[in-house]
């Protein structure tokens, strides 16, 4: 199932110290306010780091699920730019610290005989109940979404391509950053919910979305479930979904052109309203934030709700946590 927000779930590095308090304005939706509380990684900090840069967490509680974890949270994050990487932190709390995996990427540009590409990134894990595996959604090229299948949250077993451009109308010229749910929508038989973003010959992202029985086959909305336009965004992109009071929501992060906050959009549950609330989480001007937020992945630790993150400029920032 996917995250309610203030729901359960599932070399050292850095951790920046804690900033005062600077409560934001009330979230929209009933939903927590988060507050920044520190830095969980800084890519200058990392052993593998071919980039400098790293980029669209996901973190999952695995406490419950393996029986020799390295840490009770798994965290998954890659560089973006060539060679990318899917890598993996593990730690004991969601507020930090957490510990790199010492042998990353444990997902690699190149995988043979299955693809040779220039990158990969944004790692997007769910725990299949069903198949008692970790399911890692994954993008390489940005035109093309795998899926790698695994035991043990660590070592992956390649699957299939799940999302491509030629899936979605002719001019369609990315389709990346996909995370998967657990969501019923019985009339169209699906029990799996995919949100990711697409890019076009006008060179302005929106958010599109899919459903799918089996979380390996999907069908695709041809037409947006979020426009940038509709936001006053030049572009939106990493998708989230979360649930509270019977209905479900879409959180996501807008590009201003310079900077950007993290939204909300109600869908309800059939993914039929389009009810913009507005800002989710409202950037900070200061470090590490520099007035950008994005890529959001939710969990509850002790009862605490946590946002993890991306904060800073595009392809310059670090992973965040922020508190409710």
């Amino acid at each position: 199932m996917f995250l309610r927000a203030g729901a359960a779930t599932g070399a050292a590095l850095a951790v920046g110290t804690s900033v005062g308090a600077q409560p934001a304005a009330a979230a929209p939706g009933g939903f927590p306010d988060y507050t920044y509380v520190r830095t969980l990684l800084t890519a200058s900090q990392l052993k593998y780091n071919p980039t400098g840069e790293i980029i669209f967490p996901c973190v999952r509680g695995v406490y419950d699920k393996l029986s020799s974890p390295l840490g009770r949270y798994y965290l998954y994050y890659a560089p973006h730019d060539a060679p990318g990487g899917i890598c993996l932190a593990y730690g004991n709390s969601l507020a930090g610290p957490f510990t790199e995996y010492p042998s990353n990427p444990i997902v690699a540009n190149k995988w043979s005989p299955h693809y040779s590409v220039s990158h990969v990134s944004s790692p997007h894990v769910l725990w299949n109940q069903d198949a008692k595996e970790f399911w890692l959604y994954f993008h390489g090229e940005n035109t093309t979404t795998r899926l790698a299948r695994s035991a043990d949250g660590i070592h992956f077993t390649y699957d299939k391509v799940v999302l491509s451009t030629s899936m979605l109308p002719v001019g369609t010229t990315e389709t990346s950053y996909a995370r998967v749910f657990r969501h019923d929508l019985p009339s169209l038989g699906a029990r799996y919910v995919m949100v990711f973003m697409l890019n076009n010959t006008t060179d302005h992202r929106d958010i599109h979305w899919g459903w799918s029985a089996d979380g390996r086959n999907w069908s695709y909305d041809q037409q947006p479930l979020i426009r940038h336009g509709d936001v006053g965004a030049v572009n939106v992109g990493g998708p989230h979904l979360l649930h509270r009071d019977n209905s479900t929501y879409v959180v996501y992060n807008k590009d201003k052109g310079s900077g950007g906050d993290i939204m909300i959009t109600e869908v309800g549950n059939d993914f039929g309203k389009r009810n913009h609330l507005g800002v989710f989480y409202n950037s900070r001007s200061a470090a590490p934030e520099n007035g950008r937020a994005a890529a959001p992945a939710f969990g509850t630790d002790g009862g605490v709700p946590y946002m993890i993150y991306e904060a800073g400029e595009r392809l310059a920032g670090a992973i965040a946590v922020a508190r409710g």
